[in-house]
């Protein structure tokens, strides 16, 4: 069983940053693995869980949705069995409940990097709130 833990959640105000880690169990998952990739959502109350980056093993390349680009970045450390989300220039709407998740490339239907149906392990969450 893959085992995801994520870290580094908090409370920080409007226009800072946080950086959210997520560790995968050796045992169980390795983002070495040419095939593995592993992204962020997050949710809040009422709301789907949304794809906010994910980041590919293979050639490192990395999908961001729109509302983040150019104020996220996803990155990973093989070596730490760890994908890391740096958040910049925080807004309030950041703020919600964020999921690491991973799987690796199969045969069949794809859903697009950023679908939850594209992924079958996900982490517990850490919680992140943006005040104004």
């Amino acid at each position: 069983q893959v085992q995801l833990v994520e870290s580094g959640g908090g409370s920080v105000q409007a226009g800072g940053s946080l950086r959210l880690s997520c560790t995968a169990s050796p045992s169980s998952y390795s983002t070495s693995y040419s095939t593995n990739y592993m992204g962020w959502f997050r949710q809040t109350p009422g709301k789907e869980r949304e794809g906010v980056a994910v980041h590919f093993r293979s050639g490192g390349a990395t999908y961001y949705a729109d509302s983040v680009k150019g104020r996220f970045t996803v990155s990973q450390d093989n070596a730490k069995n760890t994908v890391y989300l740096q958040m910049s220039a925080l807004k309030p709407e950041d703020t919600a409940m964020y999921y690491c998740a991973a799987d690796q490339i199969r045969g069949g239907s794809w859903y697009g990097p950023l679908s939850l149906r594209s992924y079958n392990y996900w982490g517990q969450g850490t919680q992140v709130t943006v005040s104004s």
